[in-house]
């Protein structure tokens, strides 16, 4: 059994195959497809530009209004740039970045691809690294089991608006 950073055992959570996710260090809150079919994550973007920031390697893009997520421009230090297989199967250059995540009342850090999702139903797909070793269980047949995100104290509705 998992164990949290007190070496206390961590009971698994279940979800479902959609929940309510934050995205806390680019502001965003948003639906997620959860997806372990797919090895990879996946954020929609546009207007993807890398740029050099403190000596580093930075992306900026701009997370369309969609799913009940407000238009935003976002910037993120950029971790890798790696070929990652479509929905159509076929291999695809993306931009990666790492970001935090939070499931309910967990959070971690994940890593993203950024890419083009506007043909797709949610703004963001989460593949089974995101979830791996984190002691969830997926129920296919449910949606919106975690309930919503919580982020430094502030509890998100369903619809992305405070409580």
């Amino acid at each position: 059994m998992s164990t949290d950073n007190h070496g206390r055992a961590v009971a698994p959570i279940v979800i479902g195959w959609r929940e309510r996710i934050a995205l806390p260090d680019l502001g965003i809150v948003l639906q997620a497809k959860i997806d372990t079919g797919a090895r990879t994550s996946a954020l929609h973007a546009t207007r993807i530009r890398r740029f050099e920031k403190d000596g580093r390697a930075w992306v900026r893009f701009h997370i369309p209004h969609s799913s009940g997520v407000a238009a935003t421009d976002c910037e993120a230090p950029l971790v890798d740039q790696r070929a990652v297989k479509n929905t159509s199967g076929l291999p695809q250059q993306r931009l990666v970045i790492e970001t935090g995540l939070v499931l309910g009342h967990r959070r971690w850090p994940i890593e993203i691809t950024l890419a083009n999702r506007s043909a797709m139903a949610m703004p963001i797909i989460l593949g089974r690294t995101a979830i791996r070793r984190r002691r969830i269980l997926v129920d296919a047949g449910k949606s919106f089991l975690a309930g919503p995100p919580l982020v430094a104290g502030i509890l998100f509705a369903q619809k992305g608006t405070r409580e």
